[in-house]
């Protein structure tokens, strides 16, 4: 992390740990996103049923994803649970430390070229995005996925060139799925020549086309690109010179939409 937290976590919040000691009955663990944090999981928070030997659950070095039961101020005391959190919490929040990591590395370079020290760089970010972004990660998805102007952060020309390029470089827009299924049938003599020639013209429309054989005259259409129209107009063409082609040659054509995807 680039900044770690100051102060104490929320009661209910996910933290990431690292085990660093393990004893007869308890463990504890270091909070890494917070400056000299140490927390306790009691031998009851670490899974349910009963435990014989807790280094069949942890071990020292082990990082984990732990659920803050309760904070003592006072006396720096932090009660935390392994078996709270849930696989599906576990995933998120290590989903979005990869991000955090993701952004920090854009920031990294960024600072680089532009001479400066990643914490500086990254702190004055933090300050301008609070109250629209919860993470640097979003912001920067904003710049790619819908075009979010960096001038609005009050970042000077030379900082938001550099920031964006890197930004472009290492996050991709998230594509969009298309998908419907193609009937084609022929009763000529080389209907299935006809057919063949329908789809060999489909494809060739885009690389971003394919198209998946499914048994009886039915195929599966697919088209991904990075934006919806761009698909919807790639999906339209395709589908319009294989309806053609099959009416020109006298064959039957029909085209189903499934559910668009974005993946």
């Amino acid at each position: 992390m680039l900044e770690k937290k100051t102060g104490f976590p929320k009661e209910s919040e996910l933290v990431l740990c690292t085990v660093t000691n393990i004893q007869y009955n308890s463990v504890f663990a270091k909070l890494d996103e917070y400056k000299n944090l140490q927390g306790m999981i009691h031998i009851s928070e670490i899974s349910p049923g009963r435990i014989r030997n807790l280094r069949d659950f942890v071990k020292e070095g082990k990082v984990i994803v732990c659920k803050v039961l309760k904070v003592n101020e006072q006396r720096g005391h932090i009660d935390l649970s392994l078996r709270r959190v849930s696989e599906s919490q576990r995933r998120l929040k290590q989903e979005g430390i990869k991000l955090a990591q993701k952004a920090e590395k854009i920031i990294e370079f960024a600072a680089k070229k532009l001479g400066t020290e990643t914490k500086i760089l990254a702190k004055d970010i933090q300050q301008k995005i609070v109250g629209e972004f919860q993470t640097i990660y979003d912001c920067f998805e904003d710049v790619v996925e819908n075009d979010f102007d960096l001038k609005s952060l009050g970042l000077d020309k030379k900082t938001i060139d550099i920031l964006e390029a890197e930004i472009r470089q290492k996050i991709k827009p998230a594509s969009v799925k298309i998908e419907g299924t193609l009937t084609l049938n022929s009763y000529e003599p080389n209907g299935m020549d006809i057919v063949k020639e329908a789809l060999i013209l489909a494809d060739k429309i885009s690389d971003q086309v394919n198209i998946y054989y499914e048994g009886g005259g039915h195929f599966r259409l697919e088209v991904v690109a990075p934006e919806y129209k761009e698909a919807e107009k790639i999906l339209q063409d395709t589908v319009e010179v294989a309806e053609n082609f099959m009416e020109k040659n006298k064959g039957e054509f029909k085209f189903d939409r499934i559910e668009t995807k974005k993946s």
